[in-house]
């Protein structure tokens, strides 16, 4: 379950290996999709077969490195995030996945260690702004922590929620 304002998270981990692009996370054939819901439909499913089904709501990706290499589609981490994954944590990001995930509120953890720590359905709680993942047995692993900027993006849910918030305050963007 992930907790108000996205300061922490927590879910079960979905173990996850190298490179996996944003044609396997969604593939292309339904970019012509327009809701959300039937996006989350066909997350990985060229991996896990009904993976949207299976998922529990925050659920946790764990992938090595370059997770969401590939095209720049926006549609990847969308079906992810409405088909209830909580965060992804991964050794390295594609940075145009990496950016597109933070700007609708999807939580994407850099952690060297993570992937090769962390069991299949173990369950993790990530604190995002101490930029650790706390494990069931009481150990920690230190994650990259964000830039207050990107902090404060996700805390609002997103870009675009964060500059309503901005502009309804009449903040100085």
């Amino acid at each position: 379950m992930t907790e108000n304002r996205m300061e922490r998270v927590q879910g079960r981990v979905w173990l996850f290996g190298d490179n996996i692009d944003t044609d396997v996370i969604l593939p292309g054939k339904y970019l012509v999709l327009t809701d959300p819901k039937e996006l989350a439909r066909h997350a990985l499913e060229g991996l896990v077969s009904n993976f949207s089904e299976k998922i529990s709501k925050g659920d946790i990706i764990v992938a090595g490195k370059n997770f969401g290499c590939g095209s720049s589609r926006e549609h990847a981490p969308l079906a992810l995030k409405h088909a209830g994954v909580g965060a992804v944590v991964a050794r390295s990001f594609s940075r145009i996945f990496f950016r597109n995930a933070i700007n609708i509120g999807l939580p994407v953890v850099v952690s060297k260690d993570a992937r090769d720590i962390l069991k299949e359905g173990e369950l993790i709680s990530i604190d995002l702004e101490g930029g650790s993942i706390f494990r069931e047995d009481g150990s920690s692993l230190s994650v990259d922590k964000y830039p207050d900027f990107l902090m404060e993006i996700l805390k609002d849910g997103g870009l675009l929620q964060n500059l309503k918030r901005k502009f309804s305050k009449g903040d100085n963007i």
